[in-house]
């Protein structure tokens, strides 16, 4: 255990092998509303801005939530989880989360292994 990453006040994200890390996204009351990856560039961005930018890994680049939509996540809050390879982010969304127009990307249940909307 790397006592410093884990209990530390250090950030130090654990990226994974393809440089990432989860990112994980709720509005103010803790509904999640969307899961994507960044790294390092990133992260950085997601802070300096207070807008939420991810990696995108089916483009290649980095993408900001909303640069053609207009649907910007402003961060209220940044959280690293204890290990340091998975971020949760607060945001306060305008307009839809999901790129389907969806408040959220988890609009579906799952029931008896079909898909239902929630």
């Amino acid at each position: 255990m790397d006592t410093n990453r884990e209990t530390g006040l250090t950030l130090d994200p654990k990226y994974d092998a393809a440089g990432l890390i989860t990112a994980v996204c709720t509005d103010p009351q803790g509904e999640v509303l969307m899961l994507a990856h960044m790294n390092a560039e990133a992260l950085q961005a997601t802070l300096d801005t207070g807008e939420a930018t991810f990696w995108s890994r089916s483009r290649g680049r980095l993408w900001k939530k909303g640069e053609t939509s207009g649907h910007v996540l402003k961060v209220l809050e940044a959280r690293i989880d204890c290990d340091q390879d998975a971020v949760w982010l607060k945001v306060e969304p305008h307009g839809p989360a999901c790129h389907t127009g969806a408040p959220s990307c988890f609009y579906r249940v799952i029931e008896g292994g079909k898909l239902v909307r929630g």
